[in-house]
């Protein structure tokens, strides 16, 4: 039927009339039927399914034909390789032995390569088994023997097809870590080689067996001689040394006339005493007796010499002087035995007197004394001590002029011993019972080492 331009609207306008209208609300209904029944013929119809459910299935079946399908593709294929090689066979005739051995190896090598695979995943399984194994009930590599690693892999060959792996329900007892068989094997070889003898770097010991290595061997009678030798060397050094300290304070803390008699008696020690002597002097930078000889070669060869103390006659050997030698025992043909505070000498008889570390004893006024009395006017004295010795040098050099002398020069630079050159000017100038403080000087011991 037709509509009127009012109902097309769907409303009266303004400036015409109005005029009667149908039900709008099944105008549209109708149009809407229209829309949907256009929608449904334009897409194609397609079965409701729900998800989750058929679809699924239907995938499924999709799957398993698919895979049919390549089964039989691959099936096919193999019948048709099986069959162009029965036709060859036909062809050549009987099989030859050749080409079965080929077959056998075939069949070998695929087996070999199954068997690999299967020993692969059991090598892993049991690595994973170790791994779950605590570690206390682990057996140290290097102490399983060889039997027990054939043994284990005969084991393992044997029960390839099972993957279960088993713990060892039964240990031996008294099983050790790794750390302790180390540390075991490290005591033993420090036990044996505590009893062999020791080699120098370049000669490397022979190869020994293992029944000789276990047995210690017997250090040489040579070796035990050499060690004898060097513990009675060194046994005598220590004796001789503690000799050497004990006639040292007896010379220092006595008179020069006790001194005397101690080496009479023992005519060794003094030897015993003079090797002590030297070798505590070689010690020192200089020696006082090489720059007392210094100082005399500058002088004229015609001055006579008095060397109190000589010892072994250096400064006799070091100078072109004529030297009277004097001292407590003789260690040469030119030495004259005597106590210095008595030398056989005639007064004003000498131009140079010595004493070079040779002011020993309690009673060093009587060698100055001495000294004093058989030199020339003008003469010259020189002492060389210890600087040790001197608690003040000024009161000793006070002391020394009391007795006729003038100081020329003092030395004491050196580290170990001071040098002092005096002049005589005349006899001594006190008595012989006036006490002089500064001619008592610390005795000079040595420290054992």
């Amino acid at each position: 039927a037709p509509y009127t331009l009012e109902e097309a609207i769907g409303g009266p306008c303004r400036g015409w009339p109005s005029f009667p209208t149908r039900n709008r609300g099944a105008n549209r209904r109708q149009l809407l039927a229209t829309l949907r029944a256009l929608e449904v013929a334009s897409v194609p119809q397609q079965p409701p399914s729900l998800p989750g459910s058929d679809s699924e299935e239907e995938e499924e079946v999709v799957g398993t034909k698919k895979k049919r399908t390549k089964k039989g593709l691959f099936a096919g294929a193999s019948s048709e390789v099986e069959e162009k090689r029965k036709k060859k066979r036909h062809k050549q005739g009987p099989p030859s032995s050749d080409s079965k051995e080929e077959e056998v190896e075939r069949k070998k090598c695929h087996k070999g390569v199954l068997l690999g695979s299967d020993l692969a995943e059991e090598e892993k399984k049991k690595r994973k088994c170790q791994k779950q194994i605590p570690s206390n009930l682990a057996q140290p590599l290097d102490s399983v023997d060889q039997t027990d690693s054939k043994a284990w892999n005969s084991s393992a060959t044997s029960d390839l097809t099972k993957p279960t792996c088993e713990t060892p329900s039964s240990n031996p007892p008294h099983t050790l870590s790794r750390k302790q068989w180390r540390n075991r094997q490290k005591n033993k070889r420090r036990q044996k080689n505590k009893f062999r003898p020791s080699q120098p770097p370049e000669q490397a010991p022979a190869p020994a067996s293992a029944e000789e290595a276990e047995v210690p061997s017997a250090p040489s009678p040579d070796s035990h001689g050499a060690r004898a030798e060097a513990l009675r060397a060194r046994m005598a050094q220590r004796l001789d040394g503690a000799r050497f300290r004990y006639l040292n304070e007896q010379l220092y803390s006595g008179p020069s006339s006790a001194a005397q008699r101690l080496f009479q008696e023992d005519p060794e020690a003094f030897l015993l005493y003079h090797r002590g002597f030297q070798n505590q002097v070689k010690k020192w930078p200089l020696q006082p007796v090489d720059r007392i000889a210094r100082d005399l070669r500058q002088r004229p060869a015609s001055l006579v010499v008095a060397d109190f103390g000589c010892g072994d006659c250096r400064l006799a050997s070091s100078i072109r002087n004529r030297v009277h030698c004097f001292d407590l025992a003789s260690l040469d043909p030119r030495v004259t035995v005597c106590d210095m505070a008595q030398v056989p000498l005639e007064d004003e008889s000498i131009d140079v007197a010595v004493f070079c570390l040779s002011l020993m004893g309690t009673n060093i006024r009587d060698f100055l004394e001495e000294a004093n009395r058989v030199l020339k006017p003008g003469g010259l004295l020189k002492v060389a001590e210890v600087s040790s010795r001197f608690e003040d040098v000024r009161t000793f050099l006070g002391a020394v002029t009391k007795l006729g002398f003038k100081v020329i020069s003092k030395d004491l630079t050196n580290s170990h011993f001071f040098l002092f050159d005096f002049e005589k000017t005349g006899p001594p100038r006190v008595g012989p019972k006036t006490q002089l403080s500064g001619l008592k000087l610390q005795p000079c011991l040595y420290k054992r080492r």
